[in-house]
């Protein structure tokens, strides 16, 4: 049995979000606070037009991301 938690939800992708784009989850959060108000689907479409991130790594970063926001 591992003593690493298991990751959950959005955050399940951090791992393969950081591997395939050698940048840290850090990096895409600060990018998607960068963007103001904007919706779910505009950030996603953001990500992925300008950055080339797959439908499924920028949906999981922005979930993670709007999710804290609402927590403050």
């Amino acid at each position: 049995m591992s003593d690493t938690p298991t990751l959950k939800g959005p955050a399940s992708y951090f791992p393969s979000i950081e591997k395939t784009y050698g940048q840290p989850v850090g990096h895409w959060l600060a990018l998607l606070v960068a963007q103001g108000g904007l919706k779910h689907m505009e950030l996603v479409a953001f990500l992925k037009t300008e950055h080339g991130l797959g439908h499924g790594h920028a949906n999981a970063l922005v979930a993670h991301h709007l999710a804290a926001a609402r927590v403050g």
